[in-house]
């Protein structure tokens, strides 16, 4: 779990107490706070096992393509009725626990004045690269008021997840006999410092990031400000979405898997905590505890954070060392194993290999009820992907997943 001194650190980074969230949050109105996600993401096992899945929302969907025909990913992304009718596709769709923000990771950047753009079958390409501390100098300071499109984005989609037929509560042995059912919740998401400072670097997609390798080695200072802007403007961004109604968040870092473990944790992991430094100071009345007898104050639980790298294998610890609760594992190491090199204390998310959701279902299924039993030696368990969804995928293959999963129970 996460240490004390790393969240106060994290905290003392921003210089802020710990503050709560809105009455109306979803957390702290009790219409999330008891839902299968938030409770395994709490480490605690729901009567049924949840699932969702990434890039859930997206071109496996024929109601997404449909959508999009003529608008390009970062105006969709910043079309707040747009983003939030395509983050609750596939909730509709597939009946997944949890809804995902429809968003991409370089939308801060878009945000702050960078001259980026998402290119049809190559990724998000820069005008200009960073490369020398000049160039990170001049990098622009984001605005919050560039936000608001983000913001508003979450609130629609809030307000279409409480529309939806609701999931069964989390059995809870402290809830009261009147307790709501409660809403799908949202999970907002954001891009971790080293994989924004790649595609910075870069000036796109790239198989070995040796550029950023490279500047990280030959301009530590430089680095040290690139990967400290870059914190800032993606912890903002995640906030922005907590703080309009996310009930968890993730932080996936896509390119970690380039890096040693040394690299790591000298020069990606401190910016990794700073970027969640800007949520982890948000917090809601925990569900489980009475409130404290002295004062009568409800006790506090920090929303639940989540942290996915794809190739991090050997990251693992570190990744949940900068003050993370739930560590999402990618397809290449097995949930067990995973669970292992986290002491078996952590809760984790995945790992369904994306390569099987093209198989004949006798063979998907027989792969998924493998990953759920080894992340049985997991305190919890939310059932994901090791990765996205393939645009190929047929939908329907998604649906039976979340029967089947929705089937097995906890």
């Amino acid at each position: 779990m996460t240490t004390p001194s790393t969240r106060a650190a994290a905290e003392s980074q921003r210089g802020e107490a710990a503050q709560g969230l809105a009455p109306e949050h979803p957390l702290v109105a009790g219409r999330t706070s008891r839902s299968r996600l938030i409770t395994a993401y709490s480490g605690r096992r729901p009567d049924v096992l949840p699932v969702w899945f990434m890039r859930q929302a997206g071109r496996s969907l024929p109601e997404y393509r449909e959508l999009r025909v003529g608008t390009n990913m970062l105006d969709a992304c910043l079309d707040p009725a747009l983003a939030s009718e395509i983050t609750l596709q596939p909730v509709r769709r597939h009946h997944v626990d949890a809804a995902i923000f429809f968003s991409d990771i370089v939308v801060p950047l878009k945000l702050a004045g960078v001259d980026i753009d998402i290119v049809p079958g190559k990724g998000p390409v820069l005008g200009t690269p960073v490369r020398t501390a000049a160039d990170v100098a001049a990098l622009p300071t984001l605005d919050m008021d560039a936000l608001a499109p983000v913001s508003e984005g979450v609130r629609q989609t809030i307000a279409g997840l409480a529309g939806l037929e609701p999931q069964a509560a989390a059995p809870v042995e402290s809830a009261s006999a009147d307790s709501a059912v409660g809403d799908v919740p949202l999970i907002g998401f954001a891009g971790a410092p080293f994989t924004l400072a790649a595609y910075l670097v870069e000036g796109g997609p790239s198989k070995d990031h040796i550029r950023a390798r490279t500047l990280m080695h030959a301009d530590p200072d430089a680095w040290h400000a690139l990967m400290t802007w870059a914190a800032d403007i993606t912890g903002s961004f995640l906030r922005a979405q907590v703080l309009a109604g996310a009930s968890a968040a993730q932080l996936f870092d896509s390119w970690a898997g380039a890096l040693s473990l040394d690299d790591y944790t000298r020069h990606v992991a401190p910016a990794s905590a700073r970027a969640l430094s800007h949520v982890r100071d948000l917090t809601y009345p925990d569900p489980e505890r009475a409130a404290d007898p002295v004062s009568a104050t409800p006790v506090q639980r920090n929303v639940p954070i989540v942290h996915f790298g794809v190739g991090t294998g050997e990251l693992l610890r570190a990744m949940h060392d900068i003050g993370t609760d739930v560590i999402g594992v990618d397809y290449r190491v097995p949930l067990d194993e995973a669970s292992r090199r986290l002491g078996n204390i952590v809760p984790l998310q995945g790992n369904i290999d994306p390569a099987f959701l093209g198989a004949p279902w006798p063979i998907v299924e027989a792969h998924v009820r493998e990953v759920v039993e080894r992340g049985r030696n997991a305190p919890s368990h939310v059932v994901n992907l090791g990765h996205g969804v393939p645009p190929e995928t047929d939908p329907s293959v998604l649906t039976r997943i979340v029967e089947l999963v929705h089937g097995l129970g906890s």
